[in-house]
């Protein structure tokens, strides 16, 4: 017996009965009752798997934050969109709050002057180099604009005078200009004169009325307004504001420096009046 103790297939056969001891040991540890092979792969593998596991949900994280960058920067795109389009949508509600301004103003002029006739035109074009801010309008001959048109804005303030048409578009010379002569009246005092521009006035935007008698009773402030002399202009179209009362160095006659109600410089909408009672007929 002692021999056999001492034999190599004894030791052999203790070593197998160790192992499998162990492998019960595993086996009885375990919470599902996996087989002691499976347990005690499980038992070498777990660690790689919690590794595996964390690199998992590491990439998991990392993948994560780039998929939400990217929808980040989508979101950006998107509100960038969102901004243009509103942009626009205050653009086209500024363009016809001022159109709606420019008919109601159009409506209180054809309640006043039941006999105008026009046509509503937007500014297209403005000659930076004119010291008289002529500019273009959208509407032209196809639309019944003709030459001496009278262009007025607001609530009857004039503007000018259609100096060129085409059939698409036609040219305004506005009332600094020299060249547009408005016979013209003083609202409280009733006295008369012309206007006649010069390009210093015009560079500062203002106008001279001449003709007005040296013993004017006109003061600063008076209303100025067109007369309905010559059958260009109709009566009443406001040129302006007194601003100064001047006596002419060259004759016996003072003259008037006047303000235009509004800065022709900043007109984008006008009204193009094409007929009125009066006109074409030079009254005296």
């Amino acid at each position: 017996m002692n021999r056999f103790v001492k034999t190599k297939w004894f030791k052999i056969a203790v070593a197998v009965f160790a192992l499998l001891f162990v492998l019960l040991i595993f086996a009885a540890a375990s919470k599902k009752g996996s087989s002691p092979l499976s347990s005690l792969l499980g038992t070498v593998t777990e660690p790689l798997s919690s590794a595996s596991s964390g690199i998992g949900k590491t990439f998991s994280k990392l993948t994560g934050g780039l998929r939400s960058k990217n929808s980040y920067q989508d979101e950006i795109k998107e509100l960038k969109k969102q901004i243009v389009g509103y942009q626009r949508e205050l653009a086209d509600y500024e363009q016809i709050k001022q159109q709606n301004e420019l008919y109601q103003n159009a409506l209180g002029v054809k309640e006043k002057n039941a006999d105008f006739e026009f046509v509503y035109a937007s500014v297209i074009g403005r000659d930076a180099a004119d010291v008289y801010t002529s500019f273009t309008l959208s509407k032209g001959s196809k639309d019944g604009v003709e030459v001496n048109d009278p262009v007025i804005c607001g609530e009857g303030q004039l503007v000018g005078v259609v100096s060129k048409v085409s059939p698409t578009y036609c040219v305004v010379s506005t009332v600094l200009d020299p060249k547009v002569s408005v016979s013209a009246y003083e609202v409280r005092t009733r006295e008369t004169g012309y206007v006649s521009n010069t390009t210093i006035l015009s560079e500062s935007g203002l106008i001279k009325v001449s003709g007005l008698s040296r013993t004017t009773s006109v003061t600063a402030g008076g209303l100025v307004c067109s007369t309905g002399v010559g059958g260009v202009y109709p009566k009443d179209l406001v040129i302006g504001t007194v601003k100064e009362v001047k006596d002419d160095d060259h004759t016996i006659s003072s003259y008037l420096i006047v303000e235009p109600t509004l800065d022709i410089k900043d007109i984008e909408d006008v009204l193009i009046i094409t007929s009125f009672e009066g006109q074409g007929v030079a009254t005296p």
